[in-house]
Protein backbone atom coordinates (compact mmCIF):
# COMPACT_ATOMS: atom_id res chain seq x y z
CA UNK A 1 0.00 0.00 0.00
CA UNK A 2 1.46 3.36 -1.00
CA UNK A 3 2.07 6.03 1.60
CA UNK A 4 -0.66 8.22 0.03
CA UNK A 5 -3.27 5.47 0.29
CA UNK A 6 -2.21 4.62 3.84
CA UNK A 7 -2.55 8.25 4.88
CA UNK A 8 -5.93 8.53 3.19
CA UNK A 9 -7.30 6.06 5.76
CA UNK A 10 -5.00 6.97 8.63
CA UNK A 11 -6.22 8.68 11.77
CA UNK A 12 -6.42 12.48 11.47
CA UNK A 13 -3.44 12.79 13.84
CA UNK A 14 -1.23 10.99 11.30
CA UNK A 15 -2.66 13.11 8.50
CA UNK A 16 -1.86 16.23 10.47
CA UNK A 17 1.72 15.14 11.12
CA UNK A 18 2.33 14.16 7.50
CA UNK A 19 1.04 17.46 6.09
CA UNK A 20 2.52 19.85 8.64
CA UNK A 21 4.84 22.53 7.29
CA UNK A 22 5.66 24.06 10.67
CA UNK A 23 6.05 22.64 14.19
CA UNK A 24 2.67 22.77 15.90
CA UNK A 25 1.27 21.12 18.98
CA UNK A 26 -1.79 18.92 18.58
CA UNK A 27 -4.72 17.88 20.70
CA UNK A 28 -7.08 15.11 19.68
CA UNK A 29 -10.37 13.45 20.46
CA UNK A 30 -10.56 9.86 19.25
CA UNK A 31 -13.58 7.61 18.73
CA UNK A 32 -16.04 9.96 20.43
CA UNK A 33 -19.39 8.25 19.74
CA UNK A 34 -22.73 10.04 20.04
CA UNK A 35 -26.24 8.77 19.29
CA UNK A 36 -27.98 11.42 17.20
CA UNK A 37 -30.73 11.86 14.63
CA UNK A 38 -29.07 12.88 11.37
CA UNK A 39 -29.43 12.07 7.69
CA UNK A 40 -31.21 13.01 4.47
CA UNK A 41 -33.15 9.79 3.98
CA UNK A 42 -36.67 9.30 5.34
CA UNK A 43 -35.52 6.14 7.13
CA UNK A 44 -33.12 8.30 9.18
CA UNK A 45 -35.87 10.56 10.50
CA UNK A 46 -37.39 9.88 13.89
CA UNK A 47 -34.57 7.57 14.95
CA UNK A 48 -31.05 7.92 16.24
CA UNK A 49 -27.86 6.32 15.00
CA UNK A 50 -24.30 6.11 16.30
CA UNK A 51 -21.94 8.71 14.89
CA UNK A 52 -18.20 8.64 15.59
CA UNK A 53 -16.01 11.75 15.79
CA UNK A 54 -12.23 11.84 15.41
CA UNK A 55 -10.83 15.36 15.59
CA UNK A 56 -7.31 16.76 15.71
CA UNK A 57 -6.60 20.41 16.36
CA UNK A 58 -3.21 21.93 15.60
CA UNK A 59 -2.45 24.73 18.03
CA UNK A 60 0.23 27.36 18.39
CA UNK A 61 2.95 26.26 20.84
CA UNK A 62 2.75 28.08 24.13
CA UNK A 63 5.39 30.63 25.02
CA UNK A 64 6.62 30.39 28.59
CA UNK A 65 5.76 27.74 31.17
CA UNK A 66 2.29 26.17 31.21
CA UNK A 67 2.33 26.25 35.03
CA UNK A 68 -0.29 23.49 34.98
CA UNK A 69 -2.92 26.15 34.21
CA UNK A 70 -5.86 24.82 32.17
CA UNK A 71 -6.77 28.35 31.05
CA UNK A 72 -3.50 28.59 29.10
CA UNK A 73 -4.24 25.67 26.80
CA UNK A 74 -6.94 24.67 24.33
CA UNK A 75 -8.71 21.95 26.25
CA UNK A 76 -10.12 18.91 24.54
CA UNK A 77 -13.33 19.86 26.33
CA UNK A 78 -13.61 22.69 23.80
CA UNK A 79 -13.64 20.06 21.05
CA UNK A 80 -16.37 17.94 22.62
CA UNK A 81 -18.34 21.10 23.44
CA UNK A 82 -18.14 22.14 19.77
CA UNK A 83 -19.58 18.75 18.79
CA UNK A 84 -22.36 18.98 21.36
CA UNK A 85 -23.23 22.58 20.46
CA UNK A 86 -23.60 21.89 16.74
CA UNK A 87 -25.60 18.71 17.33
CA UNK A 88 -27.99 20.65 19.56
CA UNK A 89 -28.33 23.61 17.19
CA UNK A 90 -30.58 21.86 14.67
CA UNK A 91 -31.19 18.54 12.97
CA UNK A 92 -28.90 18.20 9.95
CA UNK A 93 -29.08 16.09 6.81
CA UNK A 94 -25.39 16.02 5.87
CA UNK A 95 -22.24 15.00 7.74
CA UNK A 96 -20.43 17.53 5.55
CA UNK A 97 -22.49 20.37 7.04
CA UNK A 98 -21.86 19.14 10.57
CA UNK A 99 -18.11 18.82 9.93
CA UNK A 100 -17.91 22.37 8.54
CA UNK A 101 -19.74 23.84 11.51
CA UNK A 102 -17.64 21.96 14.06
CA UNK A 103 -14.44 23.06 12.33
CA UNK A 104 -15.54 26.69 12.25
CA UNK A 105 -16.50 26.66 15.92
CA UNK A 106 -13.17 25.14 16.95
CA UNK A 107 -11.30 27.72 14.86
CA UNK A 108 -12.94 30.46 16.94
CA UNK A 109 -10.50 29.46 19.67
CA UNK A 110 -7.47 31.79 19.51
CA UNK A 111 -4.92 28.97 19.82
CA UNK A 112 -6.35 26.87 16.98
CA UNK A 113 -4.48 26.99 13.65
CA UNK A 114 -5.78 23.99 11.72
CA UNK A 115 -8.38 21.31 12.40
CA UNK A 116 -9.00 17.83 11.00
CA UNK A 117 -12.56 16.56 11.43
CA UNK A 118 -13.59 13.00 10.60
CA UNK A 119 -17.22 11.99 11.18
CA UNK A 120 -18.54 8.49 10.49
CA UNK A 121 -21.94 6.82 10.67
CA UNK A 122 -21.55 3.43 12.31
CA UNK A 123 -25.01 1.93 11.68
CA UNK A 124 -25.71 2.64 8.00
CA UNK A 125 -23.83 -0.24 6.43
CA UNK A 126 -21.36 -3.06 6.99
CA UNK A 127 -18.59 -0.54 7.67
CA UNK A 128 -18.18 3.05 8.78
CA UNK A 129 -19.48 5.63 6.29
CA UNK A 130 -18.17 9.13 6.70
CA UNK A 131 -16.41 12.30 5.67
CA UNK A 132 -13.19 14.03 6.62
CA UNK A 133 -12.34 17.68 6.17
CA UNK A 134 -9.33 19.88 6.90
CA UNK A 135 -9.78 23.58 7.62
CA UNK A 136 -7.30 26.23 8.68
CA UNK A 137 -7.65 29.67 10.17
CA UNK A 138 -5.90 31.09 7.09
CA UNK A 139 -8.71 30.12 4.70
CA UNK A 140 -11.80 29.83 6.91
CA UNK A 141 -13.63 32.78 8.38
CA UNK A 142 -15.27 31.36 11.49
CA UNK A 143 -18.89 32.21 12.18
CA UNK A 144 -19.78 35.13 14.40
CA UNK A 145 -19.73 34.88 18.17
CA UNK A 146 -23.14 34.57 19.79
CA UNK A 147 -23.13 38.23 20.84
CA UNK A 148 -22.60 39.35 17.22
CA UNK A 149 -25.60 37.52 15.79
CA UNK A 150 -28.35 39.70 14.33
CA UNK A 151 -31.52 39.96 16.39
CA UNK A 152 -34.51 40.44 14.08
CA UNK A 153 -37.91 41.97 14.55
CA UNK A 154 -40.53 39.28 13.91
CA UNK A 155 -43.97 40.44 12.76
CA UNK A 156 -47.02 38.15 12.73
CA UNK A 157 -49.78 39.03 10.27
CA UNK A 158 -53.33 37.73 10.46
CA UNK A 159 -55.09 36.96 7.18
CA UNK A 160 -57.02 40.20 7.50
CA UNK A 161 -53.75 42.10 8.04
CA UNK A 162 -52.31 40.49 4.89
CA UNK A 163 -55.29 41.84 2.92
CA UNK A 164 -55.18 45.28 4.54
CA UNK A 165 -54.58 48.39 2.47
CA UNK A 166 -52.09 49.36 5.19
CA UNK A 167 -49.78 46.41 4.38
CA UNK A 168 -47.36 48.31 2.12
CA UNK A 169 -47.21 51.18 4.60
CA UNK A 170 -46.39 48.83 7.47
CA UNK A 171 -43.61 47.24 5.42
CA UNK A 172 -42.30 50.71 4.50
CA UNK A 173 -42.09 51.67 8.18
CA UNK A 174 -40.44 48.44 9.26
CA UNK A 175 -38.00 48.38 6.34
CA UNK A 176 -36.85 51.93 7.11
CA UNK A 177 -35.44 50.81 10.46
CA UNK A 178 -31.99 49.26 10.59
CA UNK A 179 -33.25 45.99 12.07
CA UNK A 180 -33.63 42.62 10.26
CA UNK A 181 -37.28 41.90 9.48
CA UNK A 182 -39.02 38.51 9.33
CA UNK A 183 -42.75 38.04 8.76
CA UNK A 184 -44.76 35.10 10.07
CA UNK A 185 -48.25 34.24 8.85
CA UNK A 186 -51.03 31.88 9.81
CA UNK A 187 -52.80 29.23 7.81
CA UNK A 188 -55.20 30.14 4.98
CA UNK A 189 -58.86 30.48 5.82
CA UNK A 190 -59.68 27.45 3.67
CA UNK A 191 -59.55 24.22 5.66
CA UNK A 192 -56.53 21.95 5.30
CA UNK A 193 -57.00 18.22 4.69
CA UNK A 194 -57.50 16.13 7.82
CA UNK A 195 -55.67 12.79 7.96
CA UNK A 196 -56.31 11.57 11.51
CA UNK A 197 -52.59 10.76 11.74
CA UNK A 198 -50.49 13.06 13.94
CA UNK A 199 -47.21 13.07 11.97
CA UNK A 200 -48.78 13.56 8.55
CA UNK A 201 -51.25 16.12 9.92
CA UNK A 202 -48.35 18.12 11.37
CA UNK A 203 -46.67 18.29 7.97
CA UNK A 204 -49.92 19.25 6.23
CA UNK A 205 -50.57 22.03 8.75
CA UNK A 206 -47.03 23.39 8.34
CA UNK A 207 -47.34 23.28 4.55
CA UNK A 208 -50.61 25.20 4.70
CA UNK A 209 -48.78 28.00 6.53
CA UNK A 210 -46.16 27.95 3.78
CA UNK A 211 -48.88 28.37 1.16
CA UNK A 212 -49.94 31.53 2.94
CA UNK A 213 -46.32 32.70 3.08
CA UNK A 214 -46.26 32.61 -0.72
CA UNK A 215 -49.50 34.60 -0.79
CA UNK A 216 -47.84 37.34 1.26
CA UNK A 217 -44.81 37.27 -1.03
CA UNK A 218 -47.11 37.80 -4.01
CA UNK A 219 -48.48 40.98 -2.43
CA UNK A 220 -45.15 42.73 -1.97
CA UNK A 221 -42.01 41.88 -4.00
CA UNK A 222 -39.76 42.86 -1.10
CA UNK A 223 -40.95 39.82 0.86
CA UNK A 224 -38.98 36.64 0.11
CA UNK A 225 -40.09 33.22 1.37
CA UNK A 226 -37.26 31.52 3.29
CA UNK A 227 -37.22 28.06 4.88
CA UNK A 228 -33.69 27.44 6.22
CA UNK A 229 -31.66 28.93 9.05
CA UNK A 230 -28.74 29.51 6.67
CA UNK A 231 -30.91 31.59 4.35
CA UNK A 232 -32.34 33.52 7.29
CA UNK A 233 -28.86 34.30 8.63
CA UNK A 234 -27.75 35.53 5.19
CA UNK A 235 -30.92 37.58 4.73
CA UNK A 236 -30.60 39.26 8.12
CA UNK A 237 -27.03 40.27 7.34
CA UNK A 238 -27.91 41.56 3.88
CA UNK A 239 -31.10 43.53 4.46
CA UNK A 240 -33.54 41.10 2.82
CA UNK A 241 -37.11 40.98 4.18
CA UNK A 242 -38.14 37.37 4.83
CA UNK A 243 -41.39 35.47 5.17
CA UNK A 244 -40.84 32.36 7.28
CA UNK A 245 -41.82 29.01 5.76
CA UNK A 246 -41.77 26.84 8.90
CA UNK A 247 -41.61 23.18 7.80
CA UNK A 248 -37.87 22.60 7.67
CA UNK A 249 -36.87 24.50 10.80
CA UNK A 250 -39.71 23.03 12.87
CA UNK A 251 -39.18 19.45 11.69
CA UNK A 252 -35.39 19.66 12.02
CA UNK A 253 -35.37 21.30 15.47
CA UNK A 254 -33.73 19.27 18.23
CA UNK A 255 -36.04 20.84 20.80
CA UNK A 256 -39.02 21.69 18.62
CA UNK A 257 -42.20 23.56 19.55
CA UNK A 258 -44.64 21.71 21.77
CA UNK A 259 -47.52 23.72 20.34
CA UNK A 260 -49.82 22.40 17.62
CA UNK A 261 -48.91 23.98 14.24
CA UNK A 262 -52.53 25.13 13.98
CA UNK A 263 -51.82 27.54 16.84
CA UNK A 264 -49.89 29.75 14.46
CA UNK A 265 -49.40 32.66 16.88
CA UNK A 266 -47.77 30.33 19.41
CA UNK A 267 -45.64 28.90 16.59
CA UNK A 268 -44.52 32.42 15.62
CA UNK A 269 -43.66 33.11 19.25
CA UNK A 270 -41.55 29.93 19.42
CA UNK A 271 -39.75 30.97 16.23
CA UNK A 272 -39.13 34.51 17.52
CA UNK A 273 -37.70 33.09 20.73
CA UNK A 274 -35.45 30.68 18.79
CA UNK A 275 -34.20 33.59 16.67
CA UNK A 276 -33.56 35.68 19.80
CA UNK A 277 -35.73 38.39 18.28
CA UNK A 278 -35.74 41.92 19.65
CA UNK A 279 -39.54 41.89 19.62
CA UNK A 280 -42.55 40.04 18.25
CA UNK A 281 -45.24 42.33 16.85
CA UNK A 282 -48.63 40.73 16.22
CA UNK A 283 -50.96 42.66 13.91
CA UNK A 284 -54.61 41.75 14.46
CA UNK A 285 -53.78 38.74 16.64
CA UNK A 286 -53.73 38.13 20.42
CA UNK A 287 -50.50 37.22 22.22
CA UNK A 288 -49.82 35.44 25.52
CA UNK A 289 -49.23 37.73 28.49
CA UNK A 290 -46.01 36.01 29.62
CA UNK A 291 -43.27 35.59 27.02
CA UNK A 292 -39.49 35.27 26.97
CA UNK A 293 -39.11 38.15 24.52
CA UNK A 294 -40.80 41.57 24.30
CA UNK A 295 -44.11 41.54 22.41
CA UNK A 296 -46.62 44.09 21.16
CA UNK A 297 -50.13 43.74 19.75
CA UNK A 298 -51.22 46.16 17.02
CA UNK A 299 -54.86 46.61 15.90
CA UNK A 300 -55.54 46.21 12.22
CA UNK A 301 -56.73 49.79 11.83
CA UNK A 302 -53.38 51.21 13.02
CA UNK A 303 -51.39 52.95 10.31
CA UNK A 304 -48.27 53.47 12.41
CA UNK A 305 -46.51 50.56 14.08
Amino acid sequence: MTNEVRLAFAHPSERAEATADMPLDRISVRDHVVEVEIGAFQAERGTTQRVSFNIVVEVRPLTGPIEDDVDRILSYDKVTEAIAHELAEERLNLLETLAERIAERILLEPQAVRVFVRIEKLDRGPGALGVEIVRSRAVVHPTLHEDDKPHPRVVYLSNAAMRSENLSGWIDQLASEDVPLIFCVGAPESAAPVTGHSMTQRRIDLLSIEQNAWVLASRDPRCVVVNTRTELDWAMKNGQICVWAPSKIVLDAVDGPSTNPRDTVALALWFATEMEARRLIAIDAPLPHETEIPTRMVPIEARAL
